[in-house]
């Protein structure tokens, strides 16, 4: 087991609070391991941001939350034992832009490229996620499933 740090992404801790979702287990369980010291595990601005977007959307979730359940939701995973939230680094922009011109993208597929440049001007190299094909082709990662 591992003491580096790893990014979690949106996916997981949308997984850890649907009790009807066939990850949610898993996503707990990371999540638990994390609070008890287990795994470092961080998280970034967007990050939380996709979380409220996703759970206050209906027609991402079924029954998705009221904007002031939502910012509850964000500030109990900031206030988790065992997350670090992580700054965005100056140069995301140019970070971002390089992964483009080596893996393009379209649309929202850009963010999963903004959150990788996050971690790497962080120095963070893994990364949980259920979506690991947006992730794999971009070197210096080591993808993981929850």
């Amino acid at each position: 087991m591992s003491a580096d740090p790893a990014m979690v992404d949106t996916n997981v801790l949308v997984y850890a609070i649907l009790q009807d979702s066939d990850q949610f287990q898993a996503s707990q369980d990371l999540l638990d391991r994390a609070q008890d010291g287990e795994i470092p595990l961080c998280l970034t601005p967007q990050v939380l941001a996709e979380l409220y977007s996703v759970i206050t959307n209906p027609s991402r979730v079924s029954h998705p939350c009221p904007s002031d359940q939502a910012v509850d939701v964000v500030e109990e995973f900031l206030a988790m034992p065992g997350l670090t939230l992580l700054p965005m680094p100056p140069d995301v922009v140019s970070r971002w832009a390089d992964l483009a011109r080596r893996h393009p993208v379209r649309g929202g597929a850009i963010y999963d490229l903004q959150l990788a440049a996050t971690m790497l001007g962080n120095g963070i190299h893994r990364i949980y996620t259920y979506n690991r094909a947006d992730f794999e082709a971009i070197e210096g990662l080591e993808v993981l499933a929850p």
